[in-house]
């Protein structure tokens, strides 16, 4: 009997080992090892919760610090805390001079209710088609006798001593187009220019098909700039998809973000407000949109609703699709509370993944 359940216990010794050879051989990702002693030692802490003491993973072996490349920069202390900013969504017709009159005078406007900052709409000069753009497009870099509409900005930036994000206007670089925003300080000069990094190439069959490209150039640079406000980076409509260009905003330590933009009538109601809500919180700071008024019988069609969102992904002010100003408070207080309460950049798993700022990166 004993030697039965001796051949038995040898029979399943022999069995399992030849069982644990075969996986070795044949699933050579899957053999049994101890794992290395840097996966088995754990640094851990003891937090008081609720129930008592309970150990955590202590955030360093995370290496929060090193999911941003280069490292994200500190949040500088804004010249103002609070202020007021203006969106103005503005009408658009193909008179170009009254486009630009108009535009002065929302600005004049908004400037009267307390506006320290103004935003304009995309392209507030033209009309938004691939034919107009050539047509409308002013020389920037030329001066403003070849750029009528970045004339006016400049000049009514300086005698009202505000900071003006320009919205964005058809750009003729050469034989190149772009769909560009200009910022202009209190004192008239251009401080930055963004060119409109993702071009809007979209097509859904039945709803809207549209492609920037096929007239406008994709600029390759993302901006971001000191201004008497704060620090302000840009995009331009399309550009509010993705999140990595925020994220690189964020690391480089902007208050804010300005999207000039013009959803149509199939995005707009789905997307709109989700991107900007989502942008804000993502980077817990705050998002301006401000987009051109609808013009129902017009080519393109926008579905308007420019909106102030705060660092909690709250909307603080927006409008229907008509044209309008909207005067609204930014506190950048509520950066850092909202910072503190989620502390995000310490959370990060650098250990998994990391954002590159290659244009950083290289200038380095």
């Amino acid at each position: 009997m004993k030697s039965a359940i001796s051949a038995i216990v040898n029979s399943k010794i022999h069995l399992n080992h030849s069982l644990l050879f075969r996986r070795s051989i044949f699933h050579p990702t899957k053999q049994i090892s101890r794992p290395p002693p840097s996966l088995i030692r754990t640094t851990t802490s003891l937090t008081k919760n609720n129930s008592g003491f309970a150990p955590t993973i202590m955030a360093s072996a995370f290496k929060p610090e090193h999911a941003r490349s280069p490292p994200a920069l500190p949040l500088p202390a804004p010249p103002l805390t609070k202020f007021k900013i203006g969106l103005c969504q503005l009408s658009v017709t193909a008179d170009k001079e009254r486009n630009i009159a108009h535009a002065r005078k929302a600005i004049e406007e908004a400037v009267e209710k307390g506006a320290k900052l103004v935003l304009l709409p995309e392209i507030w000069n033209s009309p938004y088609s691939n034919d107009s753009f050539p047509v409308y497009a002013e020389d920037i870099d030329a001066g403003y006798e070849a750029s009528p509409s970045t004339a006016m900005l400049s000049e009514v930036s300086r005698l009202l001593k505000i900071t003006i994000v320009g919205g964005s206007i058809p750009e003729r670089c050469g034989d190149r187009l772009y769909n560009t925003c200009c910022v202009f300080g209190t004192d008239g000069k251009l401080k930055a220019k963004h060119r409109k990094i993702h071009l809007f190439d979209i097509d859904i069959p039945g709803k809207i098909t549209f492609m920037e490209s096929k007239t406008l150039t994709a600029g390759d640079t993302p901006t971001i700039v000191d201004t008497d406000v704060g620090r302000i980076g840009i995009g331009i409509c399309y550009d509010i998809r993705f999140q990595e260009l925020a994220m690189i905003y964020a690391a480089r330590g902007a208050h804010l973000i300005c999207y000039p933009g013009a959803f149509n009538m199939t995005t707009g109601p789905l997307h709109w407000e989700l991107l900007q809500r989502a942008r804000a919180a993502d980077s817990q700071l705050y998002v301006a949109t401000c987009s051109p008024a609808r013009d129902e019988a017009g080519g393109y069609v926008a579905w308007g609703h420019s909106t102030l969102v705060g660092p909690f992904g709250e909307v603080l002010a927006t409008t229907e699709h008509a044209e309008d100003l909207i005067i609204a408070e930014i506190d950048y207080s509520l950066i850092d509370l909202r910072r503190t309460n989620l502390p995000l950049s310490k959370q990060r798993r650098g250990d998994l993944y990391q954002l590159v700022d290659v244009q950083r990166l290289n200038s380095q």
